[in-house]
């Protein structure tokens, strides 16, 4: 430290008075444009986890529509009934299968045998309540899981909300999403691979996912698989960039009101995301964590105005009538998939200022290596962005 003393007062002995001015000028006009492309950073991530969206034995022989004629380069929004032409093929197999419901399923129960999970967020408005953790295997992306109660609507019309792209795209609770098209889907299995171009910040490029989906019911409890497929047809672009690893899976089921009143007038969703989407790790883990609970918000007046709708007996979609095709499940499948061995842990809610300090202060700290490595303005300059980096990472 002595040294670095030494060295900084050596500068400000050989500068002039106009030198030094300069340099002070030039460092208050980088800090002013750090300051506003942070907060342009903040305000244009918002990273869309939550809402994001597939047979089995004697289903082989199930007929699929395909529209991947529709994908057209600079195309911003599609619908499967705007003129589509849906060619029927054979299907070679299908796109999501029972070992997934066996995967959800164990998640579901917390007997997959995976890392703990650790909470990050505990909130509520009037007619909602949310919960989420984090937790981050050895390989991979962190994994998030959600557990969402709304109040006084049906399980069907959550299960119907969350699959209708065409209500996404129109309503705009989800403002990510750009376009999207239906390339094939199963009659008989309510199997559907879809396409979506998302719009991330913009500091990123836009993303592109091929999504596999389907639905399994057990008595009103509704398992919904969604996950990236590959699919040759489609073929990959320099922009938008696809996003290979992608899994988006959920619950949905009857529970009691918070009322107290006993009655099963509230629906539960539970909630498990992960993807790759090409950025630091890091930074994904802060855009996640800084946009959640927003994103979140905005979900529920969505799904209160698609329940008005649906009320008002506007006909379901073409992706809700497919939400309403579903493989039935017997309540003792499930309970064979018990594995009380392998049970996942809940871990209480971490330290609020040490993660809220911990992911900013690595940001701040690396940033200004960056932006001192980068600048060949003197010691000067140097010296006081790492001294206000410093200050601000505590």
């Amino acid at each position: 430290m002595a040294l670095v003393l030494d060295v900084v007062m050596a500068v400000l002995k050989k500068q002039t008075i106009e030198e030094m001015v300069s340099e002070l000028a030039f460092l208050a006009a980088l800090l002013w444009i750090a300051l506003l492309v942070g907060l342009l950073v903040g305000w244009a991530w918002r990273p869309r986890w939550v809402g994001n969206f597939v047979g089995e034995k004697g289903s082989s022989g199930g007929v699929l529509k395909t529209a991947s004629d529709s994908l057209v380069a600079g195309e911003s929004s599609g619908n499967e009934e705007n003129g589509v032409d849906l060619m029927k093929s054979k299907v070679p197999e299908l796109a999501v299968t029972s070992e997934d419901l066996d995967h959800l399923c164990k998640l579901v129960e917390m007997t997959d045998g995976g890392p703990s999970w650790h909470q990050m967020m505990d909130k509520s408005l009037p007619n909602m309540s949310y919960q989420a953790w984090r937790r981050e295997p050895e390989t991979g992306p962190p994994q998030y899981r959600s557990r969402t109660v709304y109040e006084d609507v049906t399980p069907e019309i959550v299960r119907d909300f969350f699959w209708d792209d065409e209500f996404r795209l129109k309503n705009k609770w989800d403002d990510m999403l750009l376009h999207y098209s239906t390339l094939e889907e199963c009659p008989t299995t309510g199997t559907m691979v879809v396409h979506w171009i998302r719009k991330f910040p913009f500091f990123c490029s836009d993303r592109e996912y091929i999504i596999g989906r389907r639905i399994w019911e057990s008595e009103r409890t509704y398992y919904c698989v969604t996950k990236g497929v590959p699919y040759p047809s489609v073929p990959r672009r320099d922009k938008p960039k696809r996003v290979d690893l992608y899994y988006s899976s959920w619950c949905i089921r009857p529970v009691e009101s918070r009322r107290g009143d006993g009655q099963l007038t509230a629906c539960e969703v539970i909630l498990f995301h992960h993807e790759d989407m090409g950025i630091p790790r890091e930074l994904a883990k802060l855009g996640v964590r800084q946009g959640m609970w927003g994103l979140v918000k905005k979900i529920e007046p969505g799904l209160r105005a698609y329940q008005i709708e649906r009320q008002a007996g506007t006909p379901p979609s073409r992706c809700a009538f497919m939400a309403q095709i579903n493989t039935k499940i017997n309540s003792d499948y499930l309970r064979s998939l018990d594995t009380s061995n392998n049970v996942s842990d809940i871990v209480e809610a971490e330290d609020e200022k040490r993660q809220k300090n911990s992911i900013p202060r690595f940001l701040i700290i690396g940033g200004a290596v960056a932006l001192a490595c980068t600048l060949d303005r003197g010691l000067l300059t140097k010296a006081i962005i790492f001294g206000v980096a410093r200050r601000l990472g505590r």
